[in-house]
């Protein structure tokens, strides 16, 4: 997260800058001779191996633009009315300015989506008058209709949270909540879908103070020994006291939110699940905990996590979205640790080597012979980044944002929430940004800046389009979307039982919206639901392939994604005009061999079970 405000900052600051720069500039010039090393090694690497046939590309019902469909806000039919609490009082304390995410649950496992909005709260000492806000939690009709059950099933929690993930943690078949937030993290076990108790301190979480910040989270299961572990961010050291006695500023305007360079770094944290409802920090040991090559100092200004077996070696990889220092890529080495490869995996910075204000994250299988992609939501002024990776099981990327047309339209905005999805279903997966700026009177210093932001939708026209990517507008799914809000966090689902993927969207400090998808199932789907065996009954880092229309499709079941929030733990594979799925194989985590399921019509909802 960049800032306007730098012209304004005091001389320690400046110094502080220059420190910074001279580290950058060390630093890129490392990116950069690693990255023309990488491609020498890439190049050495596949010199001799002849390169795999392009596979057929399935262009269902000869669609070579998106249909007719509508996103359309059914937020007050729905029953939801959400409103994020950020506690700005006009003390602009950089936290106000973060918060707003999402998780879709089935607590009560009636194969519905269930929605978990995540809230903060006033400061200390402070008080926004009558009831203190809470977390919220809305249970599905299974129509799209919700009805709040916060008090009923004891959420109705105060605390200024940030994010939430969602898995079954303690392995008795019903999904649990990890929040993250200013003040440490809280566990939430859920009794038999009935209620969430507190299990913060039997699972024996770290406790680190009142000012503790932290981001995204992500369940997974590292060590392939059956139990989800977590994995979650630290955003920078932060207090109160170290905030107010900054004098942050716009030009000539009041007090502004200050930027993460002024603030110190932290660690990623990862607990290992010990069984018995228990967690073991084992972060430093892991080799999750990065440091600054200069300083020693904890490198991470983490805000987004996805989880994925980027090598296909079936163990979970992580990537992390940090806010202006480098991503990372902590590549799994299948010993209980992980190599951090951001730099020279191409991850790490732009292409000219610098740092960006990264902010939300999604990966995707790219459908073009099992190569990845990941997406990453930037700064105002920075496009969004998508970084490919060159083949199956090679772990160079690139970032092809331009080329593919994702670049340009997106650097004006303020990313943060970002997801793939298959809005049309037509087997090709597009992608969703929610935006929205920081300063509520930014346009005063930066004209063609606004506080409030429409999100963006790109259309996956293929790889045999001129750009992958054609950015969509109102004319093609209608103007409620786009509609500008202060976006944050966002997650999709299919939210009505109609197959397609609808989408929740949390504005900071502003009223949830729920968009449900008119016309995306005008294309066929086959939506798979998996479930492990106990110990991870979410089956997270399950990895599907089917054949579609002579296509082969791949697809990994992750927690985490977007910007602090979980989307459904569905895997929906849009058949476009085809009637089946064809060849339908999970490789479940852990497993070698996979399991055959066969053939699947379209419009079926399948649930399919670990042997």
């Amino acid at each position: 997260m960049s800032s306007p405000n730098s012209a304004s900052r005091p001389a320690s600051s400046r110094s502080a800058r220059g420190i910074v720069l001279i580290f950058a500039l060390v630093v890129a010039g490392v990116a950069g001779a690693v990255s023309l090393w990488r491609h020498f090694v890439h190049r050495e690497m596949t010199a001799n191996v002849p390169a795999p046939a392009p596979p057929a590309e399935f262009v269902p019902a000869a669609q070579t633009t998106p249909l007719d469909l509508r996103l359309v806000d059914v937020t007050e039919e729905s029953g939801i009315r959400f409103t994020h609490t950020s506690g700005a009082a006009g003390k602009k304390l950089l936290p106000e300015t973060m918060g707003g995410a999402c998780a879709v649950i089935d607590f009560d496992r009636d194969g519905d989506q269930d929605i978990l909005f995540v809230n903060s709260s006033s400061w200390p000492g402070a008080s926004a008058g009558g009831k203190p806000p809470t977390q919220c939690l809305y249970a599905n009709d299974g129509k799209g209709h919700f009805t709040d059950v916060t008090n009923a099933t004891g959420l109705d929690v105060t605390f200024y949270g940030m994010g939430a993930a969602v898995g079954d943690y303690d392995g008795d078949g019903w999904d649990d909540v990890f929040f993250t937030g200013v003040g440490g993290e809280r566990l939430y076990r859920n009794v038999e879908g009935k209620r969430f108790e507190d299990s913060t301190a039997a699972a024996r979480l770290p406790s680190e103070g009142p000012n503790t910040w932290s981001t995204g989270a992500a369940f997974l299961d590292y060590d392939n020994d059956g139990r989800l572990d977590l994995f979650f961010t630290r955003y920078v050291e932060w207090s109160p006291e170290a905030d107010l006695a900054q004098a942050f500023q716009i030009t000539g305007l009041e007090r502004a939110y200050g930027p993460p360079q002024n603030f110190a770094g932290t660690f990623c944290r990862l607990l290992r699940n010990a069984g018995g409802g228990r967690f073991e920090d084992v972060s430093a040991k892991a080799g999750v905990q990065v440091r600054s090559p200069l300083t020693g100092q904890p490198m991470g200004k983490g805000l987004g996590v996805g989880t994925f077996d980027m090598d296909d070696d079936g163990w979970c990889d992580v990537a992390v979205a940090n806010d202006t220092v480098q991503n990372f890529l902590f590549r799994n080495r299948k010993d209980g640790t992980f190599e951090e490869i951001g730099i020279l995996s191409g991850f790490a910075f732009d292409e000219a080597g610098r740092t960006r204000g990264a902010m939300g994250i999604d990966w995707s299988e790219t459908g073009d012979g099992g190569a990845k992609a990941i997406v990453v939501g930037n700064f105002s002024n920075e496009i969004t980044a998508l970084y490919r990776s060159d083949r199956p099981g090679l772990i160079p990327f690139s970032d092809d944002a331009t080329a593919e047309g994702i670049g340009n339209p997106s650097r004006k905005y303020m990313k943060f929430g970002v997801f793939f999805f298959d809005l049309d279903l037509d087997g090709r997966l597009d992608i969703f940004e929610a935006n929205g700026h920081l300063e509520v009177e930014i346009e005063k210093v930066q004209a063609e800046q606004t506080y409030r932001q429409p999100v963006q939708i790109f259309w996956n026209a293929g790889p045999s389009a001129p750009r992958r990517y054609e950015a969509m507008g109102p004319e093609k799914v209608g103007p409620d979307v786009f509609r500008p809000v202060v976006g944050r966090g966002c997650a999709y689902a299919d939210f009505d039982g109609d197959g397609d993927l609808d989408v929740v969207l949390v504005p900071n400090g502003g009223a949830a919206r729920l968009f449900r998808n008119d016309g995306g199932n005008r294309n066929h789907w086959v939506r798979l639901k998996l479930v492990g065996k106990p110990g991870n009954t979410n089956a997270f880092g399950a990895r599907v392939s089917a054949r579609v229309g002579g296509e082969e499709r791949r697809f990994q079941l992750s927690s985490g994604r977007s910007y602090l929030s979980q989307c459904e733990q569905v895997i929906t594979i849009g058949l476009g005009s085809g009637t089946k799925a064809e060849a339908v194989k999970v490789f479940w985590p852990g497993q070698s061999a996979a399991q055959d399921v066969g053939e699947v019509p379209a419009g079926t909802l399948l649930e399919v079970k670990q042997p």
